[in-house]
């Protein structure tokens, strides 16, 4: 059972360096970008904005864009900051399993493959009705005369033209990344161009007064228009709730950017391009879904919207024909686009599962030509298409939103943990050594609270920092699902003043704060990367508790039909585990990590004892305790003392006895090192070696005394340093 455990606990070993891949690198920045608005910008503008117009928020709607926005930043600077940390393929499932293990990483990943699958087969669907539309719904009376389907719960017929636009899609993203990626980038040329010309051409004309209507001059306007439709007329005829119920709806317009988190393995430089490509991205969905608000809202008045088409009937109702057959040309660019955005990631986060041998390993077979995941793709697409073909809309959107969140937060938590977790590569690990054993050493003989805000005031990370940090995140994660808890079920309470269920929220609330404050206050990791999450723990802990808040809303069936998935996908994973796949594709890992390993990499012993802590940096022997002294190491070449690595810094511990000066004069007079003092007070000797690719591996050795891993470390260095040509001119100078 504990061997079992620890394999639902086990991470993902993953080099940040390393750029190693299967796949072929031949995205841009450019590429990247695109294909997030590609991914993104379709429905949200063809069909979002005039539906959540007419039946949620009234003009108001570029309200609910802008609330759904700041959500999807949120998730959108997380998922940045993790394509910046971890350049895989795979999303959010490869940044879950290396921060917290195996089996929470499946959930997510599964959930992930859910969202894209419902995806795909909702904009094929949202696609087909589109087009039906537009020629008067001749596709869908052939379809239910031919091929229906007569089943409660699913649609009324085969929709054979969602199922065919999937697989024509399926079998473009089959032929290669750099050929998917032209159409798209050609399509998303297109689809922003519509835009900008529905903008424009839309602002001649748009009239002000429909975002100021009275109820009564709607009323006695229309036929056939009830209270209840309308509204109470205005800029929000539908009030705060229905703003905020049409934020939840228009949030589906902004899933798909984290496609761009997907391509780690295919993008030319990942750790650069997805963070950038991610911001920019959801910029310019949020201008074009804004701008599209805008004119649209004002060129027709909200409860005139029509909920399938409302741009092309948009301009027909202002009878500019032309307009109405570019954005109808534009919808079908947009449409298409946001279909192979959505299609994208599907394959490439089953062949990283199946590459971890989560899921079944056929999956992760990668084609010698076209250089990409094969069968997962074709295997992706087909159900995408068949669920397109058989399914509802509404029951398709409903089913996403679960997995996009589960996703989103479980990311946030990831940044959390690794923010605050202790640094363990580079030549910082000797300093984070001494400050973990001062830290413990204060921690027994002061209180056991001080680190709950960093009374030590430690400036590096700690086992003791990290442990608290998983803790406080993890009771941070609880008492936010209690809060949202309150704030759903209690809502009418609340309103009416209840005295109960307000005490409760502000209890509630004040421990969120308290924790984040406390998070605030730990000492953060150093470890450099090329972009991170501004305002930590802040912006993180709003996501947590905006997709929580999100999660909680949703419908007892999609948690049934949740349940439903979850049970199939676990069914996956213990056959997997009952194979070995999950076994075999771990101890690969670790058997990576070890190939091509250099002799003379970094060689360090470290210990706590801390008199005269000595570096050799950039050919210098450098007293870390003394005022930084250094000398010139004579007779090695170029001054450096790297032993064959490209690395300039190998730490070091010396003996009590064992003097700076005593090694400088060895160095200089190019002799083996003399014995070292015995005199050693540290019982564990941190050993650490450094690999090509950049990995590090740590192993901790227990003597009986110090002295042994001591003599060892200083002797292997100095001794292997004699070994390289000596410069006998420098040498003499």
């Amino acid at each position: 059972m504990l061997n079992l455990f620890g394999k639902f606990l086990r991470k993902k070993l993953v080099d940040r360096e390393e750029n190693s891949t299967q796949l072929n690198r031949v995205l841009s920045t450019l590429d990247l970008t695109l294909l997030g608005i590609g991914s993104t910008l379709g429905i949200g503008v063809y069909v979002l904005a005039g539906s959540v117009a007419k039946d949620s928020a009234g003009p108001a709607v570029v309200i609910s864009f802008f609330v759904a926005a700041l959500a999807s930043v949120l998730a959108g600077l997380c998922y940045a900051e993790f394509g910046a940390r971890v350049p895989k393929a795979g999303s959010a499932y490869v940044y879950s399993y290396v921060c917290v293990g195996e089996l929470i990483a499946f959930i997510v990943g599964w959930n992930l493959i859910m969202e894209y699958v419902i995806g795909v087969a909702s904009v094929a669907k949202g696609y087909s009705g589109y087009v039906d539309q537009i020629f008067h719904h001749e596709l869908s009376n052939a379809f239910n005369a031919y091929v229906p389907i007569k089943v409660e719960f699913l649609s009324d017929y085969f929709d054979a033209f969602a199922f065919s636009i999937t697989i024509v899609l399926t079998l473009l993203l089959s032929f290669g990344v750099k050929e998917s990626s032209f159409v798209n980038n050609f399509f998303t040329a297109l689809n922003l161009g519509v835009v900008i010309f529905v903008i424009v051409a839309g602002s001649f004309y748009a009239d002000p007064k429909n975002w100021a209507l009275r109820k009564e001059d709607i009323l006695n306007s229309t036929a056939n228009m009830t209270s209840e439709k309308v509204g109470d007329g205005g800029f929000a005829p539908f009030g705060f709730h229905g703003i905020m119920k049409g934020a939840a709806t228009c949030f589906y317009g902004f899933v798909g950017f984290d496609c761009i988190a997907t391509t780690g393995e295919e993008a030319k430089n990942p750790q650069r391009s997805i963070p950038i490509a991610i911001i920019f991205s959801l910029l310019f969905i949020f201008l074009a879904y804004f701008g599209i608000s805008v004119v649209l809202t004002m060129m027709v008045p909200y409860y005139l919207q029509d909920s399938e088409a409302p741009l092309p009937q948009a301009f027909l109702r202002v009878d500019f024909t032309f307009g109405q057959w570019v954005v109808t040309a534009g919808a079908l660019f947009g449409l298409s686009t946001s279909l192979l955005g959505a299609m994208f990631p599907m394959p490439r986060v089953i062949y990283a599962m199946a590459s971890d041998g989560v899921l079944f390993k056929f999956l992760a077979k990668v084609h010698p030509r076209f250089h990409t995941p094969l069968i997962a793709t074709l295997i992706a697409g087909t159900f995408g298409g068949l669920m397109a073909a058989i399914f509802r809309l509404e029951a398709l959107i409903d089913m996403m939103s679960i997995g996009t969140l589960t996703a989103y937060t479980l990311v946030a938590v990831c940044v959390l943990c690794l923010r605050y977790r202790k640094d363990v590569d580079g030549a910082d690990d000797i300093d984070c050594t001494i400050d973990s054993s001062q830290t413990l050493i204060k921690m027994t003989s002061c209180n056991y609270f001080g680190q709950i805000f960093n009374s030590m005031r430690s400036t590096r990370p700690t086992e003791l920092s990290s442990a608290y940090t998983n803790y406080a995140v993890a009771m941070y994660c609880v008492i936010t699902g209690s809060f949202c808890a309150v704030a759903i079920f209690a809502e009418d309470r609340i309103i009416q003043g209840s005295v109960g269920p307000v005490c409760a929220l502000a209890i509630l609330g004040i421990a969120l704060i308290l924790i984040l404050i406390s998070l605030a206050s730990q000492p953060v990791s150093r470890v450099k990367i090329s972009f991170k999450v501004p305002c930590v723990p802040l912006i993180p802990g709003l996501s947590i508790l905006a997709n929580t808040y999100l999660i909680m809303k949703l419908s007892g069936m999609t948690w049934i039909r949740f349940s439903v998935w979850m049970g199939l996908g676990f069914l996956i994973y213990a056959i997997c585990l009952l194979n070995g796949t999950t076994d075999k594709a771990y101890a690969l890992s670790l058997e990576n990590k070890n190939k091509n390993k250099r002799k003379y990499s970094k060689v360090s012993a470290s210990g706590f004892h801390n008199k005269g802590l000595m570096h050799f940096r950039n050919g210098k022997l450098v007293d870390e305790q003394h005022g930084h002294n250094e000398t010139e190491m004579a007779g090695y070449p170029n001054g450096s003392c790297d032993t064959g690595t490209g690395k300039d810094t190998v730490s070091l511990a010396s003996a009590q006895n064992r003097t700076k000066t005593e090694i400088r004069r060895d160095v200089e007079k190019n002799e083996p090192p003399s014995p070292i003092s015995k005199q050693v007070e540290t019982e564990t000797i941190e050993k650490s070696v450094e690999f090509d690719d950049g990995e590090s591996q740590e192993a901790e050795a227990e003597y009986p005394s110090a002295e042994k891993a001591a003599v060892e470390a200083i002797d292997f260095v100095i001794s292997e340093a004699y070994k390289q040509p000596v410069d006998d001119s420098k040498s003499k100078n």
